[in-house]
């Protein structure tokens, strides 16, 4: 079970702080949406140059010219991009093709598809690496939470899991006990006062340290 740090600031260098100030604890660097968004593409090959032994994930949520998106982001140093679910299937299929292509890894983020079983064993098909389970900040507002999806699909796929939304320490242990392989943490470390003691704390939680 390894812990990815989402990270959905705004600015490189709080994203690199943070990155830095977590490093002995996680495993998996994301660059959140925004960041990605805000910052672009030079921030991959900064991020990957100066943490080489961190798995570095570009959550992309591609929608359309998945392969296009997809290149680039690998090209620059990312290890996993993400592509929505809700995608068209040629679309995540371009995603797939580009990450075997650079020896990268998918992550197919479930966020609003309605019928997740179906999809995720479509992509899985597909060559996918990991169907991401994810609640988003506007669904978290509204009360809703990861675990119930977490709960069907570790009963109904095969497939490795990424679980994310909201995950903090009074959620963690309902959520490991489905063993997902990846734990995505944002808010709960990056918005803590000190985020090194609460990354170190959820990852001894994982049973990590």
């Amino acid at each position: 079970m390894r812990l990815q740090l989402a990270i959905d600031v705004l600015s490189s260098e709080e994203a690199l702080r943070l990155a830095q100030e977590t490093r002995k604890h996680i495993d998996i660097i994301e660059i959140g949406t925004p960041l990605i968004k805000h910052e672009g593409v030079r921030l991959i090959s900064l991020m990957k140059a100066l943490f080489p032994e961190k798995t570095l994930l570009v959550d992309l949520k591609s929608m359309d010219v998945g392969e296009y998106e997809a290149d680039f982001c690998f090209e620059a140093g990312a290890d996993i991009v993400t592509v929505l679910g809700a995608a068209d299937l040629r679309t995540i299929e371009g995603t797939i093709r580009s990450a075997k292509k650079h020896h990268g890894e998918v992550v197919v983020d479930m966020i609003s598809v309605e019928d997740k079983v179906s999809r995720a064993k479509a992509v899985q098909k597909m060559g996918a690496d990991y169907v991401g389970i994810h609640s988003g900040i506007d669904q978290q507002n509204a009360g809703h939470s990861p675990l119930e999806d977490l709960k069907l699909l570790s009963d109904k796929v095969n497939i490795p899991l990424a679980v994310a939304g909201g995950i903090n320490l009074e959620t963690l242990d309902d959520i490991v006990k489905c063993d997902p392989e990846i734990v995505v943490v944002g808010g709960a470390i990056t918005g803590a006062k000190n985020p090194k003691k609460m990354a170190r704390k959820i990852a001894k939680r994982l049973g990590k340290h």
